[in-house]
């Protein structure tokens, strides 16, 4: 009894421990990403609030032309384990869907958005497993490029990325918001930059905005990592702690048993000296 409860309580730290460090690597990785992607954002809206001629605008900033297909990037954990975090983001899917007025398709990203986009009946149009722990903004370029293409295309109108933004180790967001066409958000007259573009606003944004994209979804999927891990260390530091209420359970039970053996083994030698002695 005594070998299997230290077993299972070195197993749970162990786990925890493996845990840390993984939650602490991609915690690290999600708020590097942060700064660049908010200058790179930034940049986009100098740019954007720089063309005079909105007739030659492009077609990332203001759109297909029609609003019939919508596509919804969703990010989610390839494995279980992490508590409530699938569960939230699955949730947040579901209202957001039921919220359009027209078809949503989907590029998953993660088994658990896969298993819960073909159990709801969603169009998956591709999906990625095995990203890793530390992905790479090269190992997002093929989802980047095919959601390009189809917006490009024309085969969808409006794009959505349905992820988990990381706050702190206890608190994950699930967040859906819109990646293209990019929203760019008015800026005050005293708040804009005195950059002079060469050649023209116009061009650097038909090269930067594909790259804008992809930055969007690299790092979604980095919050996506951070807070999954942090939701698994959180849970696995509650599994840690019901293993060490259960050991205590199990003790007080052995104890129990014990003394109930002992005080029948005692009661029963009572009784053989009084049948002896009457």
């Amino acid at each position: 009894m005594r070998i299997q409860q230290t077993g299972l309580l070195v197993i749970t730290m162990t786990s925890l421990a493996l845990v840390f460090a993984n939650s602490s690597l991609a915690q690290e990785n999600a708020e590097k990403g942060r700064p660049f992607s908010d200058k790179m954002n930034n940049i986009i809206l100098n740019l954007s609030n720089s063309i005079s001629d909105k007739n030659n605008t492009s077609k990332f900033l203001v759109g297909t032309g029609k609003d019939d297909t919508h596509l919804c990037v969703v990010i989610t954990a390839d494995r279980g384990l992490c508590g409530g975090l699938v569960g939230n983001l699955n949730r947040s899917l579901s209202r957001f869907i039921g919220t359009q007025g027209f078809p949503v398709d989907s590029v998953v990203i993660g088994r658990k958005g896969r298993d819960f986009a073909s159990r709801s009946n969603i169009e998956i149009r591709s999906s990625f497993t095995d990203i890793g722990d530390t992905p790479s903004l090269s190992d997002t370029k093929e989802i980047a490029d095919i959601i390009i293409s189809d917006y490009e295309n024309g085969e969808v109108d409006e794009v959505y990325i349905s992820y988990s933004k990381f706050i702190s180790t206890v608190v994950q967001q699930p967040t859906i918001k819109k990646i293209l066409p990019v929203e760019a958000a008015d800026v005050e007259p005293n708040n804009k930059s005195g950059y002079i573009y060469e050649p023209n606003p116009a061009e650097i944004l038909d090269s930067l905005l594909p790259k804008f994209v992809q930055v969007q979804i690299y790092h979604s999927i980095l919050e996506s990592i951070g807070s999954e891990h942090s939701a698994r260390m959180v849970a696995m530091s509650s599994a840690t702690d019901s293993a060490k209420e259960m050991i205590q359970g199990l003790i007080l039970l052995m104890n129990k048993v014990r003394q109930a053996s002992i005080t029948t083994e005692l009661l029963d030698i009572v009784g053989g000296v009084a049948a002896l002695e009457g």
